[in-house]
């Protein structure tokens, strides 16, 4: 009974935030979704992974394996999706980026904190920089053959990450001041990523819900396993593993459906793997936090 109280104390946070953004849509009040996530994206996050690592008092060594499990997680995860991908004839440019890129940061950053702590949310933010170098290089050539190395360096989340883990392994603090007005932007981040997620899943229209439904199962078998065994082999410690595992779980990422549209790719049918994966989130999550915890 503590378990599950613990889990949907874990949870509800997560779900309520993304209905307030689901009932806001749906009740005809506008919200300018490109705004927001640019002002998320470009400013929010990065002052809240900056001064996350800049704060963490987790061992460089700890992070550094986390880094190295991260990619070999992703690693496995594209592999292993290309497989299925193959084996089941789906379009590769339309069904693997959805498959390897989760919500890692609408969804996985707000679940590693709000069950994790500081503490997780610090682990959380390096498997989201991999993620993110990774979405932007292979992930971007997939879907249009446009990815690049320079776009990557470009992301204030990339510069924010490598700038915090600079601050972190040289014990730097920025002054009081300035730490207090990036952790202040900071805050803002997780409640606007999580209303803006239940915002695009309103305003999705899903197609092929059947296929969709027996994708997004398989992805989060698929996902959920391959990270915990590399956690086990790379020996995290638990906080570490678990958030490893839920970060690579999470459902299919919003700007899944947003690539697809913009290079052509069928975009009706990630939309439907992003409501569906995302629905079945609320079962999925709890059950995985239930089996990590």
């Amino acid at each position: 009974m503590n378990l599950i109280l613990t889990v949907l104390e874990i949870t509800a946070p997560v779900f309520f935030l993304a209905m307030i953004g689901f009932v806001w849509v749906k009740a005809g009040f506008e919200y300018r979704i490109r705004f927001v996530t640019q002002l998320a994206m470009n400013l929010g996050i990065p002052c809240l992974i900056f001064t996350a690592l800049m704060k963490t008092q987790i061992e460089p060594q700890a992070l550094a394996d986390l880094t190295l499990a991260s990619i070999a997680a992703y690693g496995a995860v594209t592999v292993a999706a290309y497989g299925l991908v193959k084996l089941t004839r789906l379009d590769v440019r339309t069904y693997l980026a959805p498959i390897i890129f989760g919500n890692t940061g609408n969804l996985g950053l707000p679940l590693a904190m709000f069950a994790f702590g500081e503490v997780g949310l610090s682990y959380a933010v390096v498997v989201f920089a991999v993620m993110a170098i990774w979405s932007f290089t292979f992930g971007v050539w997939l879907v249009a053959g446009g990815g690049s190395l320079l776009k990557v360096i470009k992301e204030p989340l990339v510069s924010a990450t490598l700038l915090g883990a600079l601050f972190l392994w040289q014990g730097w603090q920025t002054p009081l001041f300035l730490t207090n007005t990036l952790e202040l932007i900071g805050q803002m981040a997780i409640p606007l990523m999580l209303i803006t997620l239940g915002v695009a899943v309103a305003r999705l229209s899903p197609g092929q819900i059947g296929q969709a439904t027996w994708i997004s199962l398989v992805k989060y078998l698929l996902c959920f396993a391959l990270a915990y065994v590399i956690a086990q082999a790379f020996q995290l410690e638990p906080v570490a593993a678990a958030v490893l595992v839920i970060q690579i779980a999470t459902p299919v990422a919003v700007s899944s459906y947003l690539l697809a549209e913009k290079y052509g790719a069928d975009s009706g049918s990630v939309a439907g793997l992003v409501v569906v994966s995302t629905l079945m989130s609320i079962c999925a999550i709890p059950l995985m936090l239930a089996l990590l915890i």
